[in-house]
């Protein structure tokens, strides 16, 4: 019998240490997009050049917006695209050099143009906001869907997520470190070293090339995976209505919508939190560049432990008994030393105890929260061969736009909570630290811990209704391959 033209199975090849680093290696860019947006993009905007937080937070928000339509958009595109360079590829490389040009745009506003004005600082924030969002999830919806056509292994799709979140806080770690070790130090001439504006032209320099050299290295790095990727079937006609009920049908997943539920309230949370961080560090905690600079640096630590142990544990406990426990510990233990200040138990900002007690918490504290991440982004990718035993789709880019989302709410809703917060609570334009009132310190402090904790606990419970478990993936990963056998 002549077998010659029979269909064989395409094989993907191993996921090596290599193939692991590499595709890491392209969330650096958004830990660099993430850590300018969620720490220094509403001081910046509020303290440097004079904004009302209110106004910054709402242009976030709006950009945060046209996200909630264009990341499923980018998504659906990316799953349905056919291409010479696949479904991911195209969207990769055609993000690389314009976000960083934008993003660069961002921290540099021709004000005296903008002065002209009326509220013309407030539209420059908004629209090149949007546009930078808009380039990120060009490159991140598709770059961190492929985890699921890499490998449909459990405990893989964790291996994979761990190195992916480790490059993301490496990315913004380093920037973070840069900042305040470097561009935003303390000096005479500005004592509080974030509010000196000539730092944000170095900020954003490095920023902008370390973006471009990480998407385009991770992209390229994985360029011959291509052929081993899933194809998308050929739609026999575009018709609008049926993507619509697509969607809808796709997006309706219970697992899919627990996560999402859980991903969004603690985006809007961390969202909050991190907006709040440079306030918290330099005023509540009254940390200097070089005390600051040292907790970042400490964090490394957190991503190496994180992208280590999150495996070890999946291996041993279920995706989602780790998630729970590992996310519930991490409520109550990140807000223990606010909760203890208030209350006048922790050591005083004189104390020299302070610091090292800080960074010993933001060690263990931001290990809990990265493989959290981690471990939640893993059972994402097993929501793919869930949804396509229903719908015969596979949607990675879909599924994965919610988790991009979800992650870009912590500099939409949670800035412009914070930006009404800080309004509300009166806490002044400019400040030094040490000269800003107890009561307005106490206000913030209580938003910071308690009033935090609430947007945790609502992710927690929405995690409890997801239902995918270990043998349950397998047996679907077997029912997928007998059909996809059977159909060749």
């Amino acid at each position: 019998m002549n077998t010659t033209n029979e269909a064989q199975p395409v094989v993907t090849p191993a996921i090596t240490t290599k193939i692991r680093w590499l595709y890491g290696l392209g969330a650096a860019a958004f830990g660099v997009k993430d850590n300018g947006f969620s720490y220094f993009l509403m001081i910046y905007y509020n303290q440097v050049l004079g904004m009302t937080a209110s106004l910054a937070g709402l242009a976030i928000l709006i950009a945060m917006i046209f996200d909630a339509i264009s990341d499923p958009l980018v998504g659906w595109w990316s799953d349905n695209t056919h291409s010479r360079w696949g479904r991911r590829h195209p969207f990769m490389y055609s993000a690389a050099i314009p976000v960083a040009v934008v993003y660069y745009l961002l921290w540099n506003p021709p004000l005296d143009f903008l002065a002209q004005f009326e509220y013309g600082l407030f539209f420059y924030l908004t629209v090149a906001a949007i546009v930078i969002r808009f380039l990120i999830t060009l490159y991140e919806i598709p770059s961190t869907g492929m985890v699921a056509e890499l490998t449909e292994d459990y405990d893989e799709r964790t291996r994979l997520l761990s190195y992916r979140y480790m490059f993301g806080w490496y990315g913004g770690l380093f920037m973070a470190v840069l900042a305040w070790g470097v561009f935003m130090k303390d000096t005479p001439e500005y004592a509080n070293g974030v509010l000196n504006p000539a730092g944000y032209f170095g900020y954003s320099l490095v920023g902008s090339i370390l973006i471009v050299i990480a998407i385009l290295w991770s992209s390229i790095g994985l360029h011959k995976f291509i052929p081993y990727l899933k194809q998308p079937p050929e739609r026999q006609s575009f018709n609008p209505m049926q993507i619509v009920k697509d969607l809808k049908v796709t997006l309706a997943n219970r697992n899919f919508l627990s996560l999402f539920m859980a991903g969004l309230f603690a985006a809007i949370g961390a969202g909050v939190a991190t907006n709040f961080d440079a306030y918290i560090t330099n005023y509540f905690w009254g940390f200097n560049s070089s005390d600051i600079r040292w907790l970042n640096v400490s964090l490394f630590i957190s991503a190496s432990m994180a992208a280590i142990l999150s495996p070890i544990i999946t291996r041993r406990f279920d995706k989602k008994a780790s998630a729970l426990g590992i996310y519930g510990i991490s409520i109550f233990y990140g807000a223990m030393p606010v909760l203890l200040r208030l209350f006048g138990l922790f050591p005083g900002n004189d104390s020299p105890y302070l610091l090292p007690v800080m960074i010993f918490h933001y060690i263990t504290n931001v290990t809990l929260i990265v493989m959290f991440g981690i471990i939640q982004s893993s059972m994402l990718a097993d929501i793919v061969e869930h949804s396509q035993m229903k719908t015969g789709r596979r949607e990675e880019g879909l599924f994965f736009a919610a988790r991009t989302f979800a992650a870009k709410a912590t500099s939409g809703v949670g800035a412009f909570i914070a930006g009404i917060t800080l309004d509300l609570i009166q806490f002044p334009i400019g400040a030094t630290p040490g000269q800003v009132s107890e009561d307005v310190l106490f206000r913030l402090g209580v938003i910071f811990g308690p009033t935090l904790m609430v947007f945790y606990l609502l992710a927690l419970v929405c995690i409890s209704f997801y239902q995918i478990t270990r043998e349950g993936h397998g047996d679907r990963i077997e029912t997928l391959q007998e059909r996809q056998e059977e159909s060749a």
